[in-house]
Formats: C-alpha cells, structure tokens, sequence
C-alpha cells in the first residue's frame, strides 16, 4: 500500500528511512541544547505537572546566543525531501504550525493516556466530530532514538469514538485514559525513520518501553478555522529569517495565515 492509500486507511503512514545519520544528527545538534537548558530550568513543573513533552522549540528566545543557528533549525526540520513527501501525500497547501518534543515523564505517576489532540482545547466535543473529516492537522514525528513511543487506534481519523473509546479518553463509568484499547497499534521507530499521524485519531505515548525517549514532532497541517487561532507567530521565522530559509513554502503559508489572522479577515 502506498503512503497516500495507508495514510487514507489507517490514519497514518510511515517514511522508513527519510533521514540519514547525518541529517539526523544535525537535528539533534539543534533540538539538544533548547531542550536541556529548557528541561533545567523547568524541572520541578516538569514533574510536578508530569510533563511529557515540551513545544514551541523555535521560539527566537531559545537562540538569543546564537540567532543563525535558528535559521539552520528551520532549514533543517523542513527540507525539500520532506516537504515533497508530504505534498505527495496530502497535496499542496500545508504549513507549519509548531514543534514538540517528547520525552519519558520524570514523575512515575505520569501513565500514557489516550486522547484526540483537540479535547484539550475549549472546542466542543461534537463541533470536533462533526469538523473530523474537514479537518488535516498532522504529528510529523522524527525519533532521535530509537522508540516504541506511540500507539494508535487505526481509522479513528475518520470515525468518531465507540461507546468505550469515550469512557476510556474522559474516563467516565470508572474507566480510565491509560486502559488498553482494542485494535490499537504500536509504532516502531528508528532515528531516520518519519511517522505522520492525524492528530484527531485517537492514540497515546508509551513510556514503559523505552529506557530514553527523544522524539521531535513537527505539527502541520492545512488551513481550518478551527486550528488556525491556535497558530502562535512567535514560532515562525521573521522576514529577515525567511529570506534565508531556502525551502520556506511551509513557513510562508504560516505566516500568511498568522497575517489574516491578526487582520481578522477568512
């Protein structure tokens, strides 16, 4: 099955291989330092919240020392090869919405919890579902490590929830977010590897499997009403940056989206 038909079925798709060692490596170069100096000085929220992933990796104050090396991340989380393969696969009109990294929760109490990406925003459930199949927002996942970090339920980006995947992602009549759900899937991930997921489908972490964990997720995706107001432009190049980002169709749509956003216009 070709990505765009495993894409179209089950809700994701996977890129073995996209990345070599090197390209890997200088992502890792890039991602390392915002995270640990991140990590350190948010320690105790990170395990008093049981935190498990951090965002928004390109925010300008992460390179306050090294403003260029900003430019490079932006240049290396979305080359050419990538941003072919995803227009392959889900045709033009994709832009950059954010980043996340993922991590192994220092607080054992953190256990992986099922949820659709938007039940944690103020839109109502059903606005969610009836808006399920208008809507594109994708996880482009790049482990930096090996991983067995995520676990999916294939065909919930199309469908909404069963009577039980509801009690399990609200944990209502005694259920809750972490209990096993059927027909799920788990990923197996090397470095150099490209997961993409809908962001919608029901799925979760895993932690118990991996001794480490370091997983940067690109969030893309296409224009929706719904999605658009959550775009944050201090995440995106300034005009200066963006003339020397070689491959910026990604970055230019995203800021012409926070730009009618701002002026309020569809």
């Amino acid at each position: 099955m070709n990505p765009r038909d495993h894409f179209e079925a089950l809700g994701y798709t996977i890129l073995r291989g996209l990345f070599n060692r090197t390209e890997i490596s200088f992502i890792d170069k890039h991602v390392d330092p915002v995270y640990r100096k991140w990590a350190h000085g948010n320690n105790t929220e990170i395990y008093r919240n049981r935190l498990v992933n951090m965002h928004s990796l390109t925010l300008p104050e992460h390179f306050q020392d090294n403003p260029d090396q900003r430019v490079e991340f932006f240049e290396a989380i979305a080359p050419a090869k990538l941003t072919e393969a995803i227009e392959d696969i889900f045709g033009p009109g994709i832009h950059f919405h954010n980043t996340q990294l993922f991590f192994n929760p220092t607080n054992a109490e953190r256990l992986p919890y099922w949820h659709r990406d938007m039940q944690y925003s103020p839109i109502e459930d059903d606005v969610q579902r009836d808006e399920l199949r208008r809507m594109l927002s994708l996880h482009i996942r790049i482990p930096l490590v090996e991983e067995r970090g995520v676990e999916l339920v294939p065909g919930t980006h199309r469908r909404w929830d069963t009577e039980l995947e509801r009690n399990v992602r609200f944990e209502l009549n005694d259920s809750k977010n972490s209990d096993p759900l059927p027909n799920s899937e788990l990923i197996d991930l090397a470095p150099g590897d490209v997961l993409i997921f809908h962001a919608q489908m029901i799925h979760k972490g895993n932690y118990e499997m991996n001794s480490t964990r370091k997983a940067l997720d690109l969030c893309v995706g296409k224009y929706h009403p719904l999605t658009s107001s959550f775009l944050d432009e201090h995440v995106l190049p300034t005009k200066a940056e963006l003339a020397a980002i070689e491959n910026s169709q990604w970055y230019d749509l995203a800021i012409d989206i926070a730009s009618r956003n701002r002026r309020g216009s569809p």
